[in-house]
């Protein structure tokens, strides 16, 4: 059975402090992560040393950054490599996020070598697939998503899948107050699961998570988390409140409890 994951991408939001300050609230709710659920916090690449300090204090939340470039080093300003996440003891690297794509020009390709280098360096990528409101209506949405994660598992081998966090988001229901329905969540949920094991295996889609992003927060996250393909959620204003992602953690463990 997936162990759901409650995953908090914070953005461009909390320097050192308040990641120092958020953490210790967390850690002052929840003490440590329910056995029964993981969970992961992704600040920005400033306060991931701050982070890394803090989250020795609560055990079962992990690290992740928010991108990763997929060269070793070099003349790549603003950019961070998978050593430097690998030495502040990141497990998880977010990648392809539709902001990262709409704002930045990140591109399938360009994914795709991220995924592939996170891979082979230790890290867990969370490949973020998502369709715009465009898409939507035009009824491409599935083909959009299929193409984006055929590309992005170029040259990932079967025994890596396992390592792998696909991270849906339906474009136009972040940051606008619209989510997806329960059924809408998981028709693409399990499309994303089939997909899966048509690359790869029945075994490797079943133990891949994959995550809903869009707009997940503590009124909504029951219904959202009941559904069979939904194994967590990659959540963003309501992570960086200590109250709020605590309460979709709660929720989790509950709803673990009664499967």
């Amino acid at each position: 059975m997936r162990r759901f994951l409650i995953a908090g991408n914070w953005k461009m939001n909390c320097g050192p402090q308040e990641t120092s300050t958020l953490l210790q609230e967390i850690e002052n709710i929840i003490g440590n992560m329910p056995e029964a659920v993981d969970g992961l916090v992704c600040p920005p690449t400033i306060s991931l040393t701050t982070a890394s300090v803090e989250l020795q204090n609560i055990e079962g939340l992990a690290l992740g950054a928010q991108n990763v470039h997929s060269e070793d080093n070099g003349a790549f300003t603003g950019e961070v490599s998978t050593e430097m996440l690998n030495e502040v003891n990141c497990e998880y690297v977010i990648l392809g996020h539709s902001e990262r794509r709409q704002y930045f020009g990140e591109t399938d390709k360009t994914v795709n070598a991220k995924v592939n280098k996170a891979l082979n360096d230790g890290l867990k990528p969370v490949i973020c697939v998502g369709e715009s409101l465009e898409q939507r209506k035009a009824d491409e949405h599935k083909l959009r998503v299929k193409k984006q994660i055929q590309a992005a598992l170029i040259g990932v081998e079967d025994e890596d899948a396992s390592n792998l966090v696909i991270a849906y988001e339906p474009i136009w229901a972040i940051g606008t107050g619209e989510t997806a329905t329960p059924d809408q969540a998981q028709e693409m949920h399990k499309m994303i699961r089939k997909e899966i094991a048509d690359l790869y295996s029945d075994d490797a889609a079943n133990q891949i998570r994959i995550l809903y992003g869009g707009s997940m927060k503590p009124h909504n996250a029951e219904e959202l988390l009941e559904q069979p393909d939904v194994d967590g959620g990659l959540i963003g204003g309501a992570s960086l409140k200590a109250d709020s992602f605590t309460d979709i953690i709660h929720i989790a463990e509950e709803l673990a409890k009664s499967n």
